[in-house]
């Protein structure tokens, strides 16, 4: 059973990702419209011929890594079960020492190292392509640094979400998928919280924004939208990367507004405010607060889907997999392959929430800043910098984009120019 349910799984990986080959190199057809040609929103009006053919080359090859990479994380899992790893890793943390919380951690980064492993040469062959169209300028030593700190700061959380959620399984096994749900809660407000004073300065630095003349122009701006903000934060990016970027990050009095030192060296002042307008849309309508209750809300019915799931597949399949009770923590890879399939699964219907939410905050920046303009120029050069589709295939929008493409992006604004024009005359 073992070696059929590994044969198909290699065997449905296979036509998978050779399906999306042929839709992306031969089948997807990203031409722009009849309509758009030559309008703002044509990267003919604003890229090279050389920089067409390169965008072309670079979007084709980072989508077809996007859809290979997340199933083959569920092929890993599921090897780790059939092949007995998952089962050898918890003897080798029982042969450790007698505390069982010591067994676990030993176990779980025993599961975490071989995951990684498993996915280091795609992640590696990520990062090259990423260099050799230069949108990263990260040497390889600083990109293996980035690498091993999301290795423990996944392992650290991983870790209390595993100890809690066994021992939960164990006290409660009809139930532990409320309970858990009901600790993720706080949990993921508690990491919303410190993500941007604990989490995020593990990667880069963050500083004041040192042009301060723009800084009050931004800060104007916030006042102006109701927002407590007293600082701006400017991230030294450009060791790492040619894209530009900006964010409001946190919540609560961690809140931050970001700019990375790209946006600041490549943007204009009337760009770089109508993308501080845009991020402050966010903060104005509570996005991220709605982001963490759609999660919660998806996150209630995928814990009990696992639930239920765990459940038929451990008693259908549960000697091949090498697992014998739903609540033996040898089953985690299980559930990880599970919640990474639920994750995949849902991408689409929070691509649409997000795209609904971007495109909000893109009106939101023309009303603020009166400057549609700018917003045209912004985008033509973040699709420029970062080798963006303006007009990307249809399953790559569905799977990959939480963002409006830039072809309906520009569009929309080169309308709201066109009309604002009309007004003034």
């Amino acid at each position: 059973m073992a070696r059929k349910l590994g044969f198909y799984s290699v065997l449905l990986f296979i036509v998978y990702g050779l399906f999306f080959y042929w839709y992306l190199f031969y089948f997807a057809d990203s031409k722009l419209p009849f309509e758009f040609q030559g309008t703002a929103a044509d990267p003919a009006t604003f890229l090279n011929n050389r920089e067409l053919a390169l965008n072309d080359e670079y979007s084709k090859l980072k989508n077809f890594m996007f859809f290979i990479s997340t199933p083959l994380e569920w092929l890993i899992y599921l090897f780790i079960l059939l092949f007995g790893f998952s089962k050898a890793f918890r003897k080798w943390g029982e042969d450790s020492g007698k505390y069982k919380i010591i067994q676990k951690a030993i176990y779980l980064f025993w599961l975490n190292l071989m995951a990684y492993i498993a996915t280091f040469p795609l992640s590696y062959i990520g990062h090259k392509v990423s260099t050799d169209y230069h949108i990263s300028t990260q040497s390889f030593p600083s990109w293996m640094k980035d690498e091993l700190i999301d290795f423990w700061v996944n392992y650290v959380i991983m870790f209390v979400i595993f100890i809690v959620l066994y021992w939960l399984m164990n006290k409660s096994k009809k139930r532990w998928w409320l309970y858990a749900w009901l600790l993720s809660v706080p949990f993921t407000l508690f990491l919303t919280f410190i993500q941007p004073v604990i989490i995020d300065p593990l990667y880069n630095n963050f500083t004041a924004l040192s042009d301060k003349q723009l800084e009050e122009k931004i800060l104007a701006l916030a006042k102006e939208s109701n927002i407590p903000a007293e600082h701006v934060f400017e991230v030294n990016m450009s060791d790492k990367t040619n894209a530009l970027n900006a964010y409001v990050t946190g919540i609560g009095s961690n809140s931050r507004i970001v700019l990375w030192d790209t946006t600041t060296k490549e943007l204009k002042d009337n760009e770089i405010l109508f993308v501080m307008a845009h991020e402050m849309a966010h903060y104005v309508e509570k996005h991220i607060y709605f982001g963490i209750a759609l999660s919660l809300v998806l996150s209630f019915f995928g814990l009990y889907f696992i639930y239920k799931l765990m459940n038929v597949l451990v008693s259908k399949w549960g000697d091949a997999l090498k697992i014998s009770r739903v609540e033996d923590y040898q089953s985690f890879p299980l559930i990880l392959l599970l919640i990474s399939m639920l994750l995949f699964a849902v991408n689409p219907l929070t691509n649409i929430v997000s795209r609904y939410e971007e495109k909000r905050a893109d009106n939101y920046a023309v009303q603020l800043t009166s400057d549609p303009e700018a917003g045209i120029t912004t985008f033509q050069k973040l699709a420029k910098t970062g080798l963006s589709e303006v007009n990307p295939p249809f399953l790559v929008k569905v799977f990959r984009y939480s963002h409006p493409t830039m072809l309906e992006r520009i569009s929309v604004l080169e309308e709201k120019s066109i009309l604002l024009k009309n007004s003034e005359n």
